[in-house]
């Protein structure tokens, strides 16, 4: 059976909706939310991990999350009210996305740096927290090259995941899970990338390029070319995904594609709407825009057409 491969049509299609029409589309595979700002966005997914937290408290029930180091806007909102309303941690276990490794494949010192995952979100997330409500250290899952199994062994145990708070890149990865782009790999299928385990893998050039752009004004030496990454098995066994898209107009097409598009590993994210049974993509006005939406830009070989 062929792999599904986005069409040009399909993807003017999708990209020439107006924003205010996205939440509407019958054949979305994806519900999205729309605020106008980036801070808007935080405060409400930090609400919402509160809510789920007050919830399955309530319920006796541990919660189980995967947790990006980036972004982390939504922390302030949500280590506010754990610590204004005394939400208690003790029964949550999170799952961290990916660390960063140098050439060598070796991590980086644990550190509030660009260079470790673990070192930001100990300082930026667990040292705000109260001890007294903070997540127990035995329940902070980071995936290490010195244990590769360990994530996908605990997933297995708890029970898989309630739900996974992803950031999305550009061409649709999540944590460091990109589009295999060598043609010399395994002829991997969306089934067994939707089942993959923890694993060290080589950032694509485009993921440098982006990095190297953002953080160090084009520097791509200072960035980190390979992570160890949790696999989309664990991400996938989550009943719901929330997916916080707002870094403009660079993210304005993978919003239409995971909105629309069948599982492709071409965007990994898309895996998502085919495995979880709820997705929710949160954004704001300019990420969820699209220049084609306003007849500016044609994705078509029309001008072409009888020349020569």
């Amino acid at each position: 059976m062929m792999e599904y491969k986005i069409s040009r049509e399909e993807m003017q299609k999708w990209c020439s909706i107006p924003r205010e029409e996205l939440a509407n589309q019958p054949d979305r595979r994806a519900n999205i939310i729309i605020k106008d700002s980036r801070a808007e966005v935080a405060e409400l997914i930090g609400n919402m991990m509160a809510d789920e937290m007050i919830a399955n408290n309530a319920a006796g029930k541990i919660t189980k999350w995967v947790l990006p180091a980036g972004p982390e806007d939504q922390y302030k909102t949500f280590i506010r009210r754990v610590n204004e309303e005394r939400i208690s941690l003790k029964n949550l276990y999170v799952f961290h996305m990916d660390e960063l490794l140098d050439w060598e494949c070796r991590p980086f010192p644990v550190e509030n740096n660009f260079h470790s995952c673990e070192g930001r979100m100990l300082a930026r997330f667990y040292a705000k927290i109260d001890p007294e409500l903070n997540v127990p250290e035995d329940h902070r899952i980071f995936p290490r090259v010195s244990d590769l199994d360990y994530p996908d062994e605990m997933c297995k145990k708890l029970g898989g995941i309630d739900t996974v708070w992803a950031g999305i890149g550009y061409k649709g990865l999540v944590a460091c899970n990109e589009c295999p782009e060598s043609p010399y790999e395994n002829r991997i299928t969306v089934d067994q990338y939707a089942h993959g385990k923890t694993r060290v893998v080589r950032k694509n050039p485009d993921n440098i390029i982006a990095k190297s752009e953002r953080s160090f004004g084009g520097c791509y030496d200072l960035c980190d070319h390979y992570m160890v990454t949790i696999g989309f098995g664990i991400m996938c066994s989550a009943k719901r995904c929330v997916a916080m898209i707002t870094t403009g107009k660079w993210k304005q097409t993978v919003i239409r594609v995971l909105m629309f598009s069948q599982p492709t590993l071409e965007y990994p994210a898309t895996l998502f709407t085919q495995y979880i049974p709820e997705v929710t993509i949160c954004c704001d006005k300019v990420t969820a825009d699209h220049p084609l939406s306003h007849g500016e830009i044609i994705l078509s070989n029309e001008n072409s057409k009888g020349e020569g």
